[in-house]
């Protein structure tokens, strides 16, 4: 429990950030999940190409806010183009 007035703070803090992190990476597996399904359950490959720069913007989002980093990013955005390229 915290005691000092800036753990107090702190906490407060980390709650706000928490949603706010959560909200970003669960928007980014949604729109990656979104790519890929269109991939596997319909093998649409123009479908999944319109959904691509969705999933490459949520991605970045992330990136740009700390959730995930730079790597990361460029590492998911690279599979998931060679995942729907490899498809079409």
């Amino acid at each position: 429990m915290p005691i000092t007035k800036g753990a107090k703070k702190a906490v407060r803090t980390t709650k706000r950030k928490t949603v706010y992190n959560k909200r970003r990476k669960d928007s980014m597996k949604e729109a990656v999940k979104a790519v890929r399904e269109e991939v596997t359950k319909n093998a649409d490959a123009k479908k999944a190409l319109s959904l691509l720069p969705t999933a490459y913007k949520a991605i970045d989002k992330a990136a740009q806010g700390g959730v995930i980093k730079k790597n990361t990013a460029a590492r998911k955005k690279s599979r998931l183009s060679a995942f729907v390229k490899k498809s079409s």
